[in-house]
């Protein structure tokens, strides 16, 4: 069986990474950008051609203003639900940015198609699960128990970003897990939210 070369191998490692933090990106959207350009400025984070700004030091500051605000925003009651209608098409479209500037070993085309259905896939889909965890809880809790559920996003997020950075077939395995818990605790819940087929016998 011939041996994966090092180049794909890099490859694909720059895949499972930025799939992972275009993931921690449904979780806070700011967040992956910042422990990036942290990484990136300390020489721990190559990233792709083009993409070096994210790890310049006036970026961080940007970085790090808007992600201190998206923490402090999402802490509020109430308010929480109402970035959640912002915060989801700007996770996807963070999600393909994220993925974009960290694949690397690909032609512009495949990167940017990986980075939107990969990318923006893994994000829209854990904005999705906290979405309907924060609409859960303000039903149930009347939004008392908001709070858990934004410092649960917010480590979520910084965890799976910083993992993802150092051992991106770690933070994969994380992805899965966390899939595996949400269907088994809100499986119901997301069957019932989506569409149902088109029976022609039931009207």
């Amino acid at each position: 069986m011939e041996s994966i070369s090092p180049e794909v191998w890099q490859t694909l490692l720059s895949i499972g990474l930025g799939i992972a933090l275009a993931a921690a990106a449904g979780f806070r959207v700011f967040v992956p950008f910042l422990v990036m350009g942290i990484a990136a400025n300390a020489g721990h984070l190559e990233l792709a051609p083009g993409w070096a700004w994210i790890g310049e030091t006036p970026t961080l500051y940007i970085l790090g203003t808007a992600t201190f605000l998206e923490i402090v925003a999402y802490f509020i009651p109430w308010l929480d639900n109402v970035l959640d209608t912002i915060a989801t098409p700007a996770a996807v479209v963070a999600g393909i940015v994220i993925a974009a500037s960290v694949i690397t070993g690909m032609s512009p085309v495949l990167t940017w198609t990986l980075a939107a259905i990969a990318g923006g896939g893994a994000a829209a889909a854990v904005q999705g699960v906290t979405v309907l965890a924060r609409s859960l809880s303000s039903v149930i809790t009347f939004g008392i128990g908001n709070f858990s559920v934004a410092l649960g996003e917010l480590v979520s997020s910084i965890l799976l970003s910083v993992v993802a950075i150092f051992v991106p077939i770690a933070a994969l395995v994380l992805l899965i897990l966390f899939g595996i818990w949400v269907w088994r605790r809100f499986g119901r819940e997301i069957r019932n939210r989506m569409p149902k087929p088109y029976d022609p016998l039931a009207v």
